[in-house]
């Protein structure tokens, strides 16, 4: 069983970019859509720049999330780059595409922009450090190299660190047992077998919903309900594409204007400002077109108010519980009595996940009182006994989530201290890309920006734009490096907590609120205050490098 990303390194090769002595503009790490985004921006800008990816090709999250049934919860094209040149020529099957669509979507982008002469394949960064005397990061890789760049963007994400509780016994197991964002690329053989899959977050429900009609057995391990939303998957033409694609720089300019970077915002009416039959074709427009329509376009108080969030979640437990046959069942996935407020999880999208529990092979085992005790050569051990033997285990459990990339990475500060140390207690950042005491680092779709609470492409084009902004606007003045200020990221710090804490997000430990890992701070990981005040904001501080001390070359 896999569980690092350093268990997958292997040098390709001693040519560039794979060199030992490489030395760039900038070093970029991740090949998702915000490494992408920051390789095309800077080579625009004249930029040497250079890749270093952990997996075998970009893609980022798509090339690991391989698990059964793994999709994307944004449609298409709210969900891909802008630019006009990747998707003139490229048509999607469906609203929603699988991570094997994905794959080739980058490798269609990547050959449209030749991206790969300047990636670092199978590369896993294991340490960097700024050095002030030179004006130079320099980076160490898994395999032995020692590169150096002026400037350093992490653009790992939200999800590179997998998180995998300490079971007892996890070693013993005698059948299969994956991660799910592990999963091995041939895939696994499920028929006839008992399936165990650990976790209902959104790896948990899509896994479920694939192997439920193919597995001889599954039974579905689950501490929190799921509260999950209709997907509305469809098919797609190449004709109503190629008929729309003419406005498409419209669409991209319209979901950076939109709270979280879709095609639609929240509703300009409080809840109880309808009455209760206009509420439930309010609420049943929405959850018939599909998607996060429920979430992130229903109500403006719905985040807000607790009462006005109680009548969501009303709405959304009488129609799932009437997809549920066994009433034990329902009651565990279902519950009358709200779990947690509505949305302050993020939703899964599902397409028939609560009807996988109508089959006689599957079931739902409640562990939220009665926990996983232990692996057994054979199966799983609860608290009180119980024991279920099983042939296969997926292990759907998510991610160190938001930090978890950064912090292991072996990042130093220049006061030779780690980010992983300094963010045990909490996580500090300036206006979610950079972080005090590492100059001229920075990052995207982690820490204190719109993050989980967005589209991810829309988040990494406003933050990748800000990100070349500012090393152009630093090359241009002559500055050595740029630093945050302690006082800044307090203030910054303040501010993520202020608008997190006008909402019902702090209610409850969720990816927002620190993620599931034991030990890990309470604390609201995201700005909640949606992508267009968001850009107001980062752009205001670059204007005169308000929060930055900048040294001279």
């Amino acid at each position: 069983m896999h569980s690092e990303l350093k268990e997958y390194s292997r040098r390709r090769g001693t040519e560039y970019p794979y060199n030992d002595d490489l030395d760039v503009d900038v070093l970029i790490v991740g090949a998702g859509f915000g490494g992408v985004f920051c390789l095309k921006t800077l080579r625009e800008q004249g930029f040497n720049a250079v890749i270093y990816e952990a997996g075998e090709s970009f893609g980022g999250t798509w090339r690991w999330n391989r698990y059964p049934g793994a999709r994307v919860d944004s449609e298409v094209p709210e969900y891909q780059f802008s630019w006009p040149e990747t998707y003139k020529d490229w048509c999607w099957s469906t609203n929603y595409p699988d991570y094997k669509e994905l794959r080739a979507y980058f490798d269609h982008v990547d050959r449209v922009l030749n991206l790969s002469k300047d990636c670092s394949f199978e590369t896993v960064v294991v340490g960097a450090q700024f050095h002030t005397d030179e004006g130079k990061w320099h980076v160490k890789t898994e395999d032995g190299r020692l590169a150096k760049s002026r400037f350093l963007i992490v653009a790992a994400g939200f999800a590179s660190k997998r998180y995998i509780p300490n079971f007892k016994g996890l070693e013993r197991f005698r059948g299969t047992i994956h991660h799910s964002s592990f999963w091995p690329e041939e895939g696994v053989d499920v028929k006839t077998k008992r399936v165990a899959v650990i976790g209902t977050g959104a790896s948990g429900v899509q896994i479920a919903q694939e192997l439920g009609p193919v597995a001889g057995e599954m039974k579905v391990f689950q501490r929190t309900p799921n509260l999950a939303v209709p997907m509305g998957k469809r098919n797609l033409t190449p004709e109503e594409q190629n008929r729309d694609k003419d406005w498409y720089y419209r669409l991209y300019e319209l979901r950076e204007k939109c709270f979280g970077g879709f095609f639609y915002g929240m509703h300009e009416k409080n809840t109880f400002d309808d009455n209760e039959q206009e509420r439930e074709e309010f609420y049943r427009s929405l959850w018939d077109y599909g998607g996060f329509r429920f979430w992130l376009g229903n109500y403006k108080d719905m985040l807000i108010d607790a009462k006005a969030n109680q009548e969501a979640y009303n709405f959304w437990a009488k129609n799932v519980r009437n997809r549920i046959g066994d009433s034990r069942k329902r009651d565990i996935l279902a519950p009358l009595k709200m779990p947690h407020y509505f949305g302050v999880k993020r939703p899964c999208l599902e397409q028939n996940y609560y009807e996988q529990f109508n089959r006689p092979n599957v079931d739902v085992v409640d562990i939220k009182d009665n926990p996983i005790a232990e692996i057994t050569e054979t199966g799983i051990k609860l608290l009180n006994g119980e024991h279920y033997e099983f042939d296969v285990i997926a292990v759907a459990t998510g991610f160190d989530i938001t930090t978890g990339g950064m912090t292991n990475m072996g990042l130093v500060s220049i006061n030779n201290t780690t980010i992983k140390d300094e963010w045990h207690k909490a996580a500090y950042t300036y206006l979610g890309t950079t972080v005090s005491g590492y100059p001229n680092m920075f990052h995207l779709y982690g820490p204190h920006g719109p993050t989980l609470l967005s589209n991810g492409p829309s988040t990494v084009e406003v933050q990748g734009r800000w990100i070349v902004d500012c090393i152009r606007k630093a090359t241009r003045e002559g500055l050595k490096y740029i630093n945050p200020t302690e006082e800044a990221t307090k203030e910054w710090k303040k501010r993520i907590n202020a608008l997190s804490d006008a909402t019902l997000f702090p209610t409850t430990r969720s990816t927002y609120m620190g993620g599931s890992l034991p030990g890990k701070a309470f604390e609201q990981g995201n700005f909640a205050g949606g992508i267009p005040q968001y850009k107001i904001e980062i752009r205001e501080a670059l204007d005169g490098w308000k929060g930055f001390e900048c040294v001279k070359a």
